[in-house]
């Protein structure tokens, strides 16, 4: 089978984690086309990355041109601007076309209305798609069947884990993957901050809070245990890890990480209305 051809509309800095893993799954850099809002931002791309990419501050019609030569159109501009992007690019998106929208909380349905006919999927990505290492999860708008998830998932797949969620439950996958990295850095901003109260150089401290939960999360993958499991593996009575996970449970984490996901999700169902 030939390459498709991929259009990246609105390269910020999630649509270039997406680009990223695109290249990184071995698709030529000559079928793919983005697009970004400013020259200098064009040509610093285009030397980086070897792909094809248009300036819409100087060419009015550079979406549509992008869209046009495509199999697959990725729509990565933030959530208020996708609905008039896919305005933009109607008359330019072929009826067999894989439309991906990565906009949280913008249906397939309100996206649908503006490119009648073609296969739309929205995907949540997170940001460690940039290395590789991200959790995308895509779900069907009315339009698209298995074979167009199928080429959205096969697209995606440089980005890192793919996974198939019913569109009603992107509200619950944004709250935990999507924003879900920002939990974990601000878990290991604190860590750092507290080795360095404990005495250790913030280097030291840094180095200690990467290395550990690359670790953390290399095991939980490889191993397939439950995290609980893996938490009481390393739990001993009367320990000092028993001692620093009792001070978590007493300040109430779980019910604190429950508050934060039920807040992003109602978050994302608010931008959906």
């Amino acid at each position: 089978m030939t390459d498709p051809t991929v259009a990246v509309l609105g390269v910020g800095s999630m649509g270039e984690a997406l680009l990223s893993g695109i290249l990184r799954a071995g698709l030529p850099a000559g079928s793919v086309t983005a697009t970004v809002r400013s020259p200098d931002r064009a040509s610093e791309l285009r030397q980086r990355t070897g792909v094809t990419v248009l300036d819409t501050s100087a060419d009015a019609a550079a979406n549509q041109s992008a869209a046009r030569e495509a199999d697959i159109v990725i729509l990565a501009v933030k959530p208020h601007g996708i609905l008039d992007l896919a305005s933009e690019i109607s008359d330019a998106v072929t009826r067999d076309c894989v439309v991906i929208s990565v906009a949280a909380g913008i249906t397939t349905s309100a996206i649908e209305t503006r490119l009648p006919g073609a296969a739309v999927v929205r995907a949540m990505p997170n940001t460690p798609s940039l290395v590789g290492a991200g959790v995308v999860a895509i779900a069907a708008g009315e339009s698209a069947d298995q074979d167009a998830l199928d080429r959205a998932a096969a697209i995606l797949a440089g980005a890192g884990m793919t996974r198939q969620v019913r569109e009603d439950q992107l509200d619950a996958v944004t709250a935990i993957s999507g924003s879900g990295p920002a939990y974990f850095f601000l878990l290991a901003e604190a860590l750092v901050d507290a080795g360095q109260q404990l005495g250790l150089d913030p280097e030291t401290a840094k180095a200690l809070v990467v290395g550990t939960a690359a670790g953390a999360g290399a095991l939980m993958e490889q191993t397939g245990k439950d995290p609980a499991q893996l938490r009481e593996q390393v739990t001993s009575p009367g320990g000092t890890t028993k001692a620093a996970l009792d001070v978590f449970e007493e300040h109430g984490l779980r019910e604190i990480a429950l508050a934060a996901a039920q807040a992003a999700a109602r978050r994302s169902a608010e931008l959906s209305s």
